[in-house]
């Protein structure tokens, strides 16, 4: 799938802003929701003033979402499965896995960011549109 790239090369002001939109969630973790609130925060205060930033903030949030209702679905699942006692093993094995895609594909977005490009996570839910 191409993705549109950016009509006029984005200043380095709107590459660090989107570069912190993709980035933040990982500091983020450690508050509460804070991988979500940091991109929306970017998204509503500079998403105006910027389409780079925008598409960058907007897709963070839209992946950060995504990720977080993995997570739920497959800690209900494991711990469904764990009635089948094969749910411990599969459960740290599931959430591992979802860790480290999230954090690569963070970082795959990230130098996208860095380089002035824009990126569409996979197997994300695009649940926030704004235009």
């Amino acid at each position: 799938m191409l993705t549109p790239q950016p009509v006029t090369e984005p200043t380095d002001e709107e590459k660090t802003l989107a570069l912190i939109a993709q980035l933040a969630p990982l500091a983020g973790y450690l508050v509460g929701f804070g991988q979500i609130i940091i991109p929306l925060v970017i998204l509503l205060v500079k998403g105006k003033e910027s389409s780079f930033i925008k598409d960058h903030a907007q897709e963070s949030l839209n992946f950060q979402i995504s990720m977080f209702i993995y997570f739920i679905v497959a800690g209900v699942l494991g711990l469904i499965l764990t009635f089948a006692v094969i749910g411990f093993i599969l459960l740290p094995l599931a959430f591992l896995g979802l860790f480290i895609f999230g954090l690569v594909m963070m970082i795959l977005a990230s130098v996208k960011a860095y380089e002035g490009k824009l990126y569409r996570y996979p197997f994300c839910l695009r649940l926030v549109n704004l235009q």
